[in-house]
């Protein structure tokens, strides 16, 4: 009968130090692993983002009772290659009025944040090559996962100067909504990291791994309450523009958004930096809420190798699958909805549960004296905004400065009147 262990990270000799790699020094060995490991997660990136828009595809047109990509090679799997060498080999277009420097650069700020997330995720555990051990991870850096909300805020450049460098009113309007999106969303981001960050105690995305390496009873998911799993969902979704919030690519009213001027490859890199960054904070959510690679390892030799991998790629994927599901099933909302549900209720929840998560990790169970507190202060911010919705103009601070004049209606001259 096989047995079954739990993957266990927690109890490595270099916790907290980094990887092990550079304990000994840095020489031509190492630095060729850390290339390798570089290329190694570059090229699995751009393979897994070009399946990520073929499975998006398969899975939406299943849902939609349609054939999908079938075509190009078996299962239509070469359909995105095809598309991406026409985008590589169609005419560059630049604006006249465009600011030339920046309208080249604005694809590549959104393309290099997302490779740069996915380097300080960890894919699996640690492993022993000759005489180097190190980490299944590009880096470790023991301030990670604040890398990670770095590099969501610096994506925000990449957009917001595709549209302003375009020279055209259009393109502009669609990067400032993309912009106050994302923006609006970074707050209630970043108070869920810290409730995760509170019950890691570290930074570091190896750390917080390692803190749910005793069982999925450990992973983050269960102990902060299901709750900010939630939020971060949301929160996220909302910062990759992803539907029911691609609010920055609602073609219908702004032409196609931020990128309308964009042609070529650089259309193409903007397409590919929203498939990226889709796998790319799937990892995250995995690595924060699920115990990145942890999972069952039968007893079986080199399985403490491969068995991380292959739970890290199960989780991941199944997260690709929940927002293309988004995409298939759910409306897109009013951009009014966006707002309200960023800074109204997002917001004040994250923040309630924050305090919550933060009282529990310093007084333990007597924390749970700011439960009755964060209600109270639920109530009270509950009924001015009610108050505020239902206020009339009667009753408003500003008196009425005037009063729109109504022209009187023209007489419609008669037809078929006899002289």
């Amino acid at each position: 009968m096989i047995g079954t262990v739990f993957t266990s990270l927690q109890n490595t000799p270099n916790q907290g130090l980094g990887d092990p790699l550079f304990v000994h020094g840095v020489h031509w060995g190492v630095l060729l692993i850390v290339v390798v490991k570089v290329l190694a997660a570059f090229v699995a990136l751009l393979v897994a983002t070009a399946m990520m828009i073929w499975f998006e595809r398969k899975v939406i047109s299943d849902m939609q009772s349609r054939i999908g990509p079938n075509r190009a090679g078996p299962w239509g799997l070469l359909q995105t290659l095809a598309d991406g060498t026409k985008l590589v080999f169609k005419e560059d277009l630049l604006p006249e009025e465009a600011d030339t420097f920046t309208f080249k650069l604005a694809p590549y700020l959104s393309v290099i944040p997302a490779f740069i997330t996915f380097a300080v995720v960890p894919v699996g555990g640690i492993i022993t090559l000759g005489s180097h051990t190190f980490e299944l991870q590009v880096a470790d850096p023991p301030i990670g996962i604040l890398l990670v909300l770095a590099m969501s805020g610096i994506a925000v450049y990449g957009v917001m100067l595709a549209g302003w460098s375009s020279g055209s009113k259009y393109p502009l309007l669609g990067s400032v909504r993309a912009s106050a999106q994302v923006i609006s969303y970074e707050a209630a981001l970043g108070m869920t990291v810290v409730t995760v960050v509170l019950v890691s105690h570290s930074l570091s995305t190896r750390a917080i791994v390692a803190a749910q390496s005793n069982g999925f009873w450990h992973w983050n998911l269960i102990r902060l309450g299901f709750l900010p799993f939630i939020f971060f969902m949301i929160a996220i979704t909302a910062e990759l523009t992803r539907p029911p919030f691609d609010l920055t690519e609602a073609d219908s009213e702004l032409v196609g958004g931020f990128h309308t001027e964009y042609s070529s490859i650089r259309f193409g890199m903007f397409y590919l930096a929203e498939f990226m960054n889709t796998i790319t904070m799937s990892a995250v959510v995995v690595t924060l809420f699920f115990g990145g690679p942890n999972g069952l390892i039968p007893p079986i030799p080199g399985a403490t190798i491969y068995m991380p991998l292959i739970w890290f790629f199960l989780k991941t994927v199944a997260f690709c699958f929940i927002y293309v599901w988004f995409r298939a099933a759910l409306p897109r909302l009013r951009y009014d909805q966006l707002m309200d549900l960023g800074w109204k209720r997002l917001i004040p929840l994250t923040l309630a549960w924050l305090l919550v998560v933060a009282a529990v990790v310093i007084w333990h169970w007597q924390g749970l004296i700011m439960v009755p507190v964060v209600v109270a202060a639920a109530v009270l911010l509950v009924r001015a905004t009610r108050l505020g919705a239902h206020r009339s103009e009667q009753e408003s601070v500003l008196p009425a400065v005037g009063r729109r004049v109504t022209p009187a209606p023209r007489p419609r001259p008669t037809q078929g009147v006899d002289a």
